[in-house]
């Protein structure tokens, strides 16, 4: 019991040791980062919503009623129901074999896997281009055969799940990685097959990083510019998405459209941040709860 109560005191002293600033210099901070998060997040999203209803509600609504921004949305959310459950299986995929097996090229796999962080979307919009473009390697035989890549829904969502891949892949590494082969291992001395183990052991140990990443997939895919803008073409009602539209009433100074629509991608954002935090409070709960039995 000694020994215990020597290592309990030790950690509060340590506790203790990290927070021994003043009361004011705890106000400082936290008033200089309530102040930062107000300039350059708060009022920017307040600014968002009022010039998007300037002109009042049904100057906003009008806003959607276009047939252009219609199809925008409408290719939003098609892009991200392609892309994101693509990704998703391949996040599953690539984090089981680099947590669960040791194989040559492990590590290419995990720089591949991280390359879109380090590429410009711009570029990859640009490597796209040069393979399917018309000029590009594989543009003629496409041609030929009447394939249509850029300047088409192909082409978005090729550049759109490139700038997602590593969303759910690296969400799910660590946390694999983490929990180890053993529960695996002993489903299958049990009997269980492959699928049966992934379905009961596997998945139900990595449901919230899943989602999580999901979630962070989805709402990069919802807001890609850079990449999409490459290999959309930028042709009104058919490549658009929603951010090339707003970019499009904002540069012919129909500011109340361009800011409507930026309010319904912002919306989806703060959508995104609450089921974020309610998904790691989950998750929070169930680690704690693993804890707990074992």
């Amino acid at each position: 019991m000694s020994v215990l109560s020597t290592t309990a005191d030790k950690d509060l002293q340590w506790k203790d040791a990290i927070t021994t600033e003043s009361s004011l210099v705890r106000r400082l901070l936290i008033g200089a980062a309530a102040l930062h998060l107000t300039l350059f997040l708060l009022i920017p999203l307040g600014a968002i919503f009022a010039e998007a209803l300037k002109h009042g509600v049904g100057a906003y609504f009008d806003s959607f009623a276009n047939e252009d921004a219609l199809a925008a949305i409408r290719l939003t959310l098609l892009v991200a129901a392609i892309a994101v459950p693509l990704n998703a299986l391949f996040g599953v995929a690539a984090a089981w074999a680099i947590a669960k097996f040791d194989f040559v090229g492990k590590q290419v796999l995990i720089s591949l896997i991280d390359m879109p962080l380090a590429v410009s979307p711009v570029i990859s919009g640009l490597i796209y281009v040069l393979l399917f473009g018309a000029q590009g390697w594989l543009g003629p035989w496409l041609a030929e055969h009447d394939i249509k890549v850029i300047f088409a829904l192909p082409g978005i969502v090729l550049a759109t799940i490139f700038v997602t891949v590593p969303f759910v892949a690296r969400e799910l590494i660590p946390l694999m990685q983490a929990q180890g082969r053993e529960e695996e291992e002993a489903a299958l001395t049990l009997g269980a097959s492959g699928w049966q183990m992934f379905a009961r052991v596997t998945l139900p140990n990595i449901k919230w990083s899943l989602l999580y990443g999901v979630i962070l997939c989805n709402a990069r895919a919802m807001g890609e510019f850079g990449a999409v803008s490459v290999v959309s073409g930028h042709i009104r009602g058919l490549t658009n998405t929603m951010p090339l539209h707003i970019e499009i009433l904002y540069n012919e100074y129909n500011a109340v459209a361009a800011f409507s629509v930026a309010s319904l991608l912002t919306l989806l954002a703060l959508v995104t941040l609450i089921a974020k935090t309610l998904i790691e409070q989950k998750a929070a709960s169930h680690h704690q709860r693993k804890s707990g039995q074992s």
